[in-house]
């Protein structure tokens, strides 16, 4: 059956951080916003309520909150002229299946980027100039700054009760916090969160090594809060539960939480549930969007119409989304012409791993992003003179594991893998085992691209995505020199065992143990259309009416997590679509 909804002032596509935040901003604006979500509905209360014990199988192995491979998969390869194939069961990239999306789920690391991360190309030309690059590296402003973001980064946090210890306000250092990051207009919301053992010992033996250590800004609450919107926030209990899990607590700031017990009671806001927004419809033209036609969970076929069109799914299906409608132009990696799909990025991780010999490290006390970290070798925070490559990684103690399947293979090389020798090392390895990550910063490469695969499809006939992708020789250059770092970090800690390895040594693959989940890039904004598919507010430079947030829209990684950059840039289009497009309708930039 097909059918037509009501018109709309706004048709947002998903409702994960980026879609629910920009659904509350319009609507308190007055227009009438509906949300078209894939995923199933989860209330905080009722879907992870504190009755419950969290179940490590279900969550963590069989991982019941993401989505499914079977639901929507990619096809991968390393190379363009390979074949590539179908990922046909859980992978890296984890995606959510519900209201609120990876939102709901995620590990809850807190970052605001650097201003070197929205300037790269303008930052490495003034200090380096071309000579830094290495082949094929493509760099990028954004069209819009740090200082521009600023507002909306503190408007984030303080609607997310985001935890920390700030370290520049207003231009003046702080005690205990990051030297590097760029200056900010107030603390953060909620207190830094306590730290383990194991952060103490990276935070002592980076002190001696003359780095500056701070805690990683969190998701999780610091201490009792009322967010910006109103809503009551609980301090976090350490429970360890936090990736791959909802937060029943009310500690781990998510769109569940913050947002959408505020948004559920407007009326001029809808949520349609498990149905899939399969094309951006449009004038003949393909000049202006009149709305999106999705699937049900009924398998009907409905029409959604709207005046503006913003999609804010994951990073991968925004673009998808945009090849499937045959908006702009695809990237053609023959001709390096053409913008949707270029500028792919991932992140470029480095470990050290280790074993102590007789500490209690009580690792079963962690939440998602309890972290110490040093950003002296982040950004462009260091002098790349004479390395040979660009960008670098935040070197963080991270406690974010402790549940007790996880870490069962976690013993010592040579330790026995089985019966009553593997239960003895694991009682010791459980207490004397910790982590360094280099989180990496990534950078697009011509050859780093997304299209459509011209062979497999997904359950409505449509093709599935295809990801080109190897790391480049800044990536490798870069994840040597920070895994480096990380073991002589792990050594003077004092560890009896430490193995350090950079990811970016092997062809990337989507089943990599320890490698991240935070891809970019596909629908870049930028300053040029033939370089970017949408300007500095995020607007399609041919379809004015279309808006697509989220992190398709950076041009590179850096050495942090996205989502509260992801907050930050849907804030700021937010207000230019409050302030700017509804005054006057059509391109906020002319060129």
């Amino acid at each position: 059956m097909h059918y037509k909804r009501p018109k709309a002032d706004v048709v947002i596509v998903g409702l994960g951080w980026a879609g629910s935040t920009m659904a509350e901003e319009l609507t308190r604006a007055g227009l009438n916003v509906v949300a078209i979500e894939r995923g199933a509905w989860r209330d905080t209360s009722t879907s992870f309520p504190t009755t419950r014990n969290p179940d490590e199988l279900s969550g963590s192995i069989r991982k019941d909150i993401l989505q499914a491979p079977v639901t929507e998969t990619y096809t991968v390869r390393n190379r363009p002229g390979e074949t590539a194939l179908p990922l046909r069961k859980y992978h890296n990239l984890t995606l959510g299946n519900n209201v609120g999306g990876a939102g709901t789920h995620w590990a809850g690391a807190s970052w605001r980027w650097q201003s070197f991360d929205h300037q790269p190309y303008s930052r490495v030309m003034e200090r380096y100039g071309a000579k830094q690059l290495v082949d094929g590296l493509i760099l990028q402003d954004w069209g819009v700054t740090y200082n521009d973001l600023e507002p909306f980064y503190d408007r984030f946090e303080k609607i997310a009760g985001t935890s920390g210890t700030a370290g520049v306000i207003n231009g003046v250092k702080q005690p205990g916090g990051n030297p590097f990051e760029d200056s900010r207009t107030s603390p953060y919301p909620t207190p830094a969160l306590e730290r383990t053992r194991a952060n103490i010992l990276f935070s002592e033996a980076t002190t001696r090594m003359g780095y500056s250590p701070f805690p990683v800004p969190s998701a999780m609450i610091g201490g009792p809060y009322t967010n910006a919107l109103g809503i009551n926030l609980a301090p976090c209990t350490y429970c360890g539960y936090c990736q791959l899990y909802g937060c029943g607590n009310w500690s781990k700031s998510s769109p569940n939480i913050c947002i959408l017990p505020v948004l559920m009671q407007r009326p001029n806001f809808t949520v349609v549930t498990e149905s899939e927004v399969v094309r951006i419809n449009t004038t003949p033209d393909k000049k202006m969007a009149t709305g999106v036609t999705f699937v049900d969970s009924d398998g009907n076929i409905g029409e959604q119409p709207a005046d503006i069109v913003i999609t804010a799914t994951f990073t991968l299906d925004n673009t998808r989304l945009l090849l499937l409608s045959g908006i702009s132009t695809p990237y053609d990696v023959n001709t390096g012409q053409g913008v949707v799909g270029r500028a792919f990025t991932f992140q470029t991780l480095s470990w050290a791993f280790m074993f102590f010999e007789n500490e209690y490290l009580n690792p079963f006390m962690n939440t998602g992003a309890l972290a110490t970290q040093i950003d002296d070798f982040n950004g462009d925070n260091f002098d790349h003179t004479g390395l040979g490559f660009i960008g670098g990684a935040g070197i963080q103690s991270l406690c974010n594991q402790g549940l007790p399947i996880g870490m069962s293979g976690l013993v010592p090389e040579g330790s026995p893998r089985w019966g009553k020798g593997w239960k003895k090392a694991f009682q010791k390895s459980y207490q004397n085992y910790a982590q360094i990550q280099g989180q990496g910063t990534n950078f697009a490469h011509r050859e780093q691209f997304m299209d459509l695969d011209p062979t497999y499809k997904d359950r409505f006939g449509q093709p599935l995505l295809r990801i080109t992708y190897d790391y480049n020789e800044n990536d490798r250059r870069s994840g040597r020199f920070i895994r480096d770092k990380c073991v002589q970090i792990a050594k003077e800690m004092g560890a009896r065992e430490v193995k350090g390895v950079s990811l970016a040594d092997d062809p990337y693959s989507g089943y990599t143990p320890w490698d991240s989940s935070h891809v970019q890039g596909g629908v870049v904004m930028g300053e040029d259309p033939r370089t970017s598919v949408q300007n500095r507010y995020q607007q399609n430079w041919d379809v004015p009416n279309l808006f697509v947030i989220g992190a398709s829209s950076f041009p590179n990684n850096a050495g942090y997590n996205p989502t509260v950059a992801v907050g930050a840039t849907t804030l700021w289009t937010a207000k230019a679509i409050k302030e700017l497009y509804l005054k006057k309708p059509g391109p906020l930039v002319r060129l």
